[in-house]
């Protein structure tokens, strides 16, 4: 099993920048897809990016592409998500996500563990 605990969120102006850092404990860090996920207020929670075990696939929302950027350091254990340019409708409670010995996956229900979110508000 694994824990993700999260840390980056925050207040920030639209065209700013954040990096969310998403810790996961344990040593097979390198055998967990990860992903991040984001819900906004009365909106369901939905899907940002994936990044494969090794780092070699990744899939980002069209929301996001060319904005966000998903990262992993399998020796620290750690995978990161940085955003820029960011906008008032990227705000939203953001989660990392982790799935065992399996590839990069868009799919909500494909996660087996979760970060305990940050908030991220964007200012307009």
């Amino acid at each position: 099993q694994v824990q993700l605990v999260e840390s980056g969120g925050g207040l920030v102006q639209a065209g700013g920048s954040l990096r969310h850092a998403c810790a996961a404990t344990g040593r097979t860090f390198g055998s967990y897809a990860m992903g991040w996920f984001r819900q906004a207020p009365g909106k369901e929670r939905e899907f940002v990016a994936t990044i494969s075990r090794s780092g070699d696939t990744i899939y980002y929302a069209d929301s996001v592409k060319g904005r966000f950027t998903i990262s992993r350091d399998n020796a620290g254990n750690t995978a990161y998500l940085q955003m820029n340019s960011l906008k008032p409708e990227d705000t939203a409670e953001y989660y990392c996500a982790a799935r065992t010995r399996l590839g990069a996956s868009i799919r909500l229900d494909g996660y087996a563990y979760w970060g305990q979110g940050t908030q991220v508000t964007v200012s307009s």
